[in-house]
């Protein structure tokens, strides 16, 4: 199992930007597929973008294609989510996940990662 620890939410408004950041510790980091998933009030948890665990592949909602970039960084354990441009449709706690085996490619299903963070706030304000 892996704990992973979220940071860098906030409240900002419309048009700023935020860097989400998720440090992993337990499992050999760089050996998996790490995602990150958004749940607003009252909506199901989607997904926002995930980074292969060779560092390359990433994949993207639509919806933010274009202002958010998803990164990694294997020697210090840590994913990262660059967030620009932010809308107010942006608000919502944002999860840091790790898929459920090593080696695997990207995934926009929560049933295929196993760990998750506790989430981190992003709040942006019209």
């Amino acid at each position: 199992q892996v704990q992973l620890v979220e940071s860098g939410g906030g409240l900002v408004q419309a048009g700023g930007s935020l860097r989400l950041s998720c440090a992993a510790s337990g499992r050999t980091f760089s050996s998996y597929t790490m995602a990150w998933f958004r749940q607003a009030p009252g909506q199901e948890r989607d997904f926002v973008a995930a980074i292969n665990w060779s560092g390359g592949p990433t994949d993207y909602t639509d919806s933010v294609k274009g202002r958010f970039t998803i990164s990694r960084d294997n020697a210090k354990n840590t994913l990262y989510l660059q967030m620009n441009s932010l809308k107010p449709e942006d608000t919502a706690v944002y999860y840091c996940a790790v898929r459920n085996l090593r080696y695997l490619g990207l995934s926009t299903r929560t049933a295929e990662y196993r760990d998750w963070g506790q989430g981190t706030q992003v709040t942006v304000s019209s």
